[in-house]
């Protein structure tokens, strides 16, 4: 049966390479009690206790009380400093840094739907603050993590949207502001590169399953996971043609940490799966992994953000990084469902 330990034993060997180049490192850390920000924090504080690497990580935090109560491990970690603060207003922590990591983004479905403006204005001033601290404190490297939100619609005859595809989300569309709030904070990104001289790898992160993902929101494959483990119909609202994929967490996170120490600045690369499925199949696949093997397709009108196909080609970080998906989506459902308190199927 699958354990936390499995995924973070996989990340710290995948990377174990990389670590020694960033020995002594102290990181600035934006979205680090998020989703993927999580997983970056696990991974970081096990490469650092194992091999002594002497890293620091400053995390900026809405609310470090409440995440310290959910994770003690971690808040209570020599490794990390977690402080309270906005992303957008945040003051400048005292200290040298060498390496910021800018995680921080609200991927709300409700946040874009009500309130646009809030969206797009955390997404472009929040990077912009960051880029203007890593700035103001000659850090080496920056990561940040964009969204393959950026090329708007996909067409339906390109099964693999590639990074030099220029697409893009519809400006007159207020449902399009966290897509085109990533697009104007990597043009930041390009204009701090170019005029302050940082060093930014920049990740278009697609699709993700993985412990830790919240199953009650508006991702599709969490609630048909959540679904699926108590028995239910997996239930596709609309008519299921959309097609999406799914990058696990961990191969995810191998991913950016090779990205932070060896991406080309200024070169975005895709982070996803290149295996296209269709939210019918998904729904089909979900409900015989984990549940009773029944699933529904309502047929109503798709009225979300991207109807069509999001589903990245991944060739450029094969190509240049040596990286690639090594966990398959079955297993990825698998372990998303254990790390919810799924106990396996009863044969």
């Amino acid at each position: 049966m699958w354990s936390l330990k499995q995924d973070i034993d996989l990340i710290y060997h995948k990377t174990r390479d990389i670590w020694p180049q960033l020995k002594g490192a102290r990181f600035f850390i934006t979205g680090g009690t998020g989703f993927i920000g999580r997983w970056m924090l696990e991974s970081l504080k096990r490469a650092n206790d194992e091999l002594k690497l002497e890293i620091t990580a400053t995390v900026l935090s809405r609310d470090p009380s409440a995440f310290g109560r959910k994770v003690p491990h971690l808040a209570s970690s020599p490794t990390f400093k977690f402080i309270s603060g906005d992303v957008c207003t945040f003051e400048s922590p005292a200290g040298e840094f060498t390496h910021v990591i800018h995680a921080a983004t609200d991927a709300s479905a409700h946040l874009n739907e009500t309130n646009p403006l809030k969206m797009f204005d955390t997404v472009v001033n929040g990077t912009r603050r960051t880029l203007e601290f890593a700035s103001e404190k000659r850090v080496e490297r920056v990561l940040f993590m964009s969204s393959g939100a950026v090329y708007g619609q996909q067409p339906w005859d390109m099964i693999n949207v590639p990074e030099s595809w220029m697409g893009g989300p519809n400006t007159t569309d207020p449902r399009a502001a966290y897509a085109e709030g990533k697009r104007a904070a990597e043009m930041l990104c390009a204009i701090y590169q170019k005029q302050r001289g940082l060093q930014i790898a920049i990740s278009r992160i697609f699709a993700l399953l993985g412990p830790y993902l919240t199953l009650d929101i508006h991702f599709a494959a969490g609630n048909f996971i959540r679904d699926a483990m108590k028995g239910e119909p997996v239930v596709v609202n609309g008519n299921g043609l959309p097609c999406r994929s799914y990058l696990y967490i961990a191969d995810l996170v191998v991913w950016l940490w090779h990205m932070l120490v060896r991406a080309e600045p200024g070169k975005p690369y895709n982070c996803g799966s290149d295996e296209s499925i269709s939210i019918r199949e998904l729904a089909e696949i979900i409900s015989r992994v984990i549940g009773n093997g029944e699933y529904q397709v309502l047929g109503a009108s798709d009225t979300g953000w991207n109807p069509g196909r999001y589903v990245p080609d991944t060739t450029l970080i094969n190509k240049d990084l040596g990286l690639y998906k090594t966990i398959s989506l079955e297993e990825a459902i698998r372990r998303t469902a254990y790390a919810n308190g799924w106990k396996g199927k009863r044969e």
